[in-house]
């Protein structure tokens, strides 16, 4: 498949089938894809949250990768390489691409769910009203909204027009649900 390079998909579970439980890791070349798979509810790590200048970087995310059953996703052929059937070559500098290129594989269902945190990857949950409050980013008019929070890093999340937008490019690019 042109962009992509994959070796056994069933090593990645699913065979081929799209699997919510997926997880992946990406290196730091695919900040903006690891923002998209967490809005679409994939546990996603990234090589950002490692300390930068590590020469073995590399090394590191081949062991999570293999310790904790994840795929990891990378522009780097020769990371990918070493990766074997753990890893993608996504060679697309482009995130729609980079997107059907994992759809294309099985990998993921494109569609924006909001359940994990953009920035930490934590799961979110229902959002208090003093939650909701203190955030001073929140839209006034809030009639027929549902508001998240990350537990860990305190963001309110809510399907407003960034979602909706997410979801409108989704299908416009992918023809996703």
């Amino acid at each position: 498949m042109r962009g992509v390079r994959r070796g056994d998909r069933d090593a990645a579970g699913g065979g081929g089938e799209v699997s919510g439980g997926t997880r992946f890791i990406a290196d730091r070349m695919l900040g903006t894809l690891t923002r998209y798979l967490r809005f679409m509810g994939y546990d996603t790590l990234s090589a950002n949250s490692l300390e930068p200048g590590n020469t073995r970087e590399d090394t590191a995310l081949l062991a999570i990768a293999r310790d904790e059953g994840r795929i990891l996703l990378t522009r780097d052929r020769e990371l990918a390489r070493r990766g074997g059937d753990r890893a993608v070559l996504l060679e697309s500098e482009e995130v729609m691409e980079q997107v059907r290129a994992l759809s294309r594989l099985g990998l993921i269902r494109p569609d924006i769910v909001m359940d994990r945190c953009s920035l930490c990857n934590t799961l979110l949950r229902p959002a208090t009203d003093t939650e909701i409050e203190d955030a001073d980013y929140v839209p006034g008019e809030r009639a027929g909204l549902v508001f998240f929070v990350c537990p860990a890093c305190r963001k309110v999340y809510w399907m407003g027009s960034h979602g909706k937008n997410l979801r409108a490019s989704l299908r416009r690019n992918l023809g996703s649900p």
